[in-house]
């Protein structure tokens, strides 16, 4: 599967900046992630700004105490810039949205990254993106979720400060009323937890009222915070869990219980805190800085990945076809 991070995207984005960009006057991004690449490119040219109904209605985004005021009828030729393109849909919903606009201007359309074959749907694309695929800003909203493992505490919400954290009153205080830090869109297959078995229906209530779906919660079966201290073993146990299961993809926020949990399970684990995937086998140099590289250099980083991780478990690979 694919993967690209936020800054891959805004890494696309500069270096391809003055090709998307060359004799344009505003950017129009389409909702929703759209206008987060279409965002990143107006700061790196300082142009205009504008949402797609916005644009159709004749208004560009306020440029704020930084720049001066755009006005709509000074623009002669927009992009119009979409994060992904796959079949194509959601870029010729707003190719008849402009039409039915009537706006009179020339109108390029692009997108960051395209699937392959589908190049010649748009004007300008960053890169060619193979699917299966995920994107750092729509992780939560991705049909992988659901044959995915997911943590709880630095995922869906932040994890408990020391003051909290009494296995008393406090604690509960925290299960009971913590703001959710992002609302999955997709059921998740199995949320991994090393909150207690004796806090579960503090923590179903909570996945409730945040609207969180799931079809599965492992927690763990330990008596109190003391013996969950000296047990210490919260990678181990959510790697065993991952393994034994079908789900595909784990996401955890801390990185050395990433790493752990990539490494015992065989599987590739997406850390919050880094915003990368972790696989099993790869040392932390190949991990932090692949993601940060120019995209040639990118490329090799991850066949290298691919080959070490052929080489260090070759049994978890099947005989080619």
């Amino acid at each position: 599967m694919q993967y690209r991070s936020l800054d891959d995207l805004n890494q696309v984005l500069r270096e391809r900046a003055l090709d998307f960009c060359q004799g344009v006057d505003a950017i129009v991004g389409i909702p929703r992630s759209g206008l987060l690449a279409a965002s990143i490119l107006a700061l790196h040219t300082n142009l205009p700004l504008a949402d797609l109904n916005g644009f159709c209605e004749g208004r560009l985004l306020s440029a704020g105490r930084r720049g001066k005021q755009f006005h709509a009828n000074a623009v002669h030729r927009v992009l119009v810039l979409d994060d992904s393109l796959y079949a194509g849909y959601e870029m010729e919903r707003a190719r008849r949205i402009i039409a039915a606009s009537r706006v009179k201007c020339e109108v390029v359309f692009g997108v960051v990254y395209c699937a392959p074959g589908k190049e010649s749907l748009v004007d300008k694309f960053g890169e060619v993106c193979d699917v299966p695929r995920i994107f750092e800003w729509n992780l939560m909203h991705h049909p992988v979720l659901a044959e995915a493992c997911v943590d709880i505490d630095g995922v869906l919400c932040r994890d408990p400060f020391n003051t909290e954290n009494d296995d008393g009153p406090r604690y509960r205080e925290f299960l009971r009323t913590v703001d959710p830090r992002c609302r999955p869109s997709v059921k998740i297959n199995t949320l991994v937890t090393c909150r207690l078995e004796k806090y579960r229906d503090l923590t179903e209530n909570w996945l409730c009222l945040a609207g969180i779906e799931y079809d599965r919660l492992v927690m763990l079966d330990l008596p109190d915070l003391h013996a969950r201290r000296r047990w210490s073993r919260h990678g181990e146990y959510k790697a065993e869990v991952f393994a034994a299961s079908s789900a595909k993809l784990f996401i955890e926020s801390d990185y050395s219980q990433a790493k752990i949990i990539a490494d015992s399970s065989l599987k590739p684990v997406f850390c919050v805190d880094t915003g990368a995937i972790v696989y099993p086998g790869i040392t932390e140099v190949c991990v932090a800085s692949a993601y940060r590289v120019p995209v040639a250099l990118k490329k090799r980083l991850l066949m290298l990945r691919l080959w070490l991780l052929m080489r260090l478990h070759p049994n978890s690979f099947g005989s080619p076809r």
